[in-house]
């Protein structure tokens, strides 16, 4: 059913905005969590895993796409796991089209704007006064997801935060990210122990769970026949991560060899968290290229 301003009904009767650019690009994104479930660029297929055993019952977030993570990284403080981002309603702003330089009358891009407050609930969680902006960008062969946080209160809070993204691959065992060879990163897999990455690619043999501190601002996802470059502004860190076989089968959500069919990259601020005085603002951005 087609609601107001390009709002549909999804799964579960949630609604989703699906947006085009002139060039044929798409994107889908859930109000729940501000959440991208979909990027198609133009003349591809489609880049990001959801799984068909998604849940999308209030307070549980969707499986695959992009979760927002924010105000906490993973289980690394005392809110819910991830923050709370990425099961609340957000507000669509509607959606804007950018033009080309060479050809003004021509729309390139479809700019969907999401908007999020402090609530009772949220207050109840973490007790800080703040607003915050997604805006999702598809044209040509891009997709860019930006997050902005502005501290509304009287005092400095801080956060960590993260770009959950789920890109679908074909084989697990053909796939390598590239661009992360000889850096150190926390082993969350492994007690969360510190290591360095000594082969140029990092290639998934059982579950993979990195955080890569100060890492280069661009990484690649390599396929035989695929390659996708991951760009980041704003967010200093890098997280790799995908269940393997084992973790994988014990999520609900998630179908049997489910696992094989993704890996997150995440553009994420996890080391030295974000502090930030009223008034003051932070933005941090994931851009994708085909």
């Amino acid at each position: 059913m087609q609601g107001p301003a390009g709002v549909v009904n999804g799964a579960a009767g949630l609604p989703k905005v699906v947006m085009s650019a002139a060039d044929g690009a798409r994107a889908e994104i859930y109000l729940y969590g501000a959440h991208v479930t979909s990027w198609i660029p133009a003349g591809g297929e489609e880049q990001l895993y959801l799984s068909p055993q998604a849940d999308y019952r209030p307070g549980v977030s969707i499986r695959g796409g992009v979760p927002v993570v924010f105000p906490q990284f993973s289980g690394m403080g005392p809110l819910p796991k991830h923050g709370f981002l990425r099961t609340l309603q957000w507000e669509y702003m509607g959606v804007r089209h950018g033009e080309t330089p060479a050809a003004a009358s021509i729309p390139a891009t479809a700019t969907a704007e999401f908007v999020i407050a402090d609530s009772e609930h949220t207050l109840a969680l973490w007790p800080h006064h703040f607003r915050g902006r997604l805006a999702v960008t598809a044209g040509g062969p891009q997709l860019a997801v930006g997050l902005t946080i502005e501290n509304t209160d009287d005092r400095p809070f801080e956060f960590t935060a993260a770009l959950h993204t789920y890109f679908a691959v074909r084989d697990l065992a053909a796939v390598a990210v590239e661009g992360l060879g000889g850096l150190p990163f926390r082993d969350a897999a492994d007690g969360y122990r510190d290591k360095v990455q000594a082969d140029s690619q990092l290639r998934f043999e059982g579950e993979v769970d990195r955080i890569y501190f100060n890492a280069p601002r661009q990484v690649t996802l390599a396929e035989p026949s695929h390659r996708l470059a991951v760009a980041t502004e704003g967010f200093p860190d890098v997280v790799v991560w995908n269940p393997g076989p084992t973790r994988g089968a014990a999520l609900d959500d998630l179908p049997p060899g489910g696992y094989g069919r993704f890996i997150c990259i995440e553009a994420a601020i996890v080391g030295q968290p974000v502090e930030l005085h009223p008034g003051q603002t932070w933005q941090g951005r994931q851009v994708l290229t085909v």
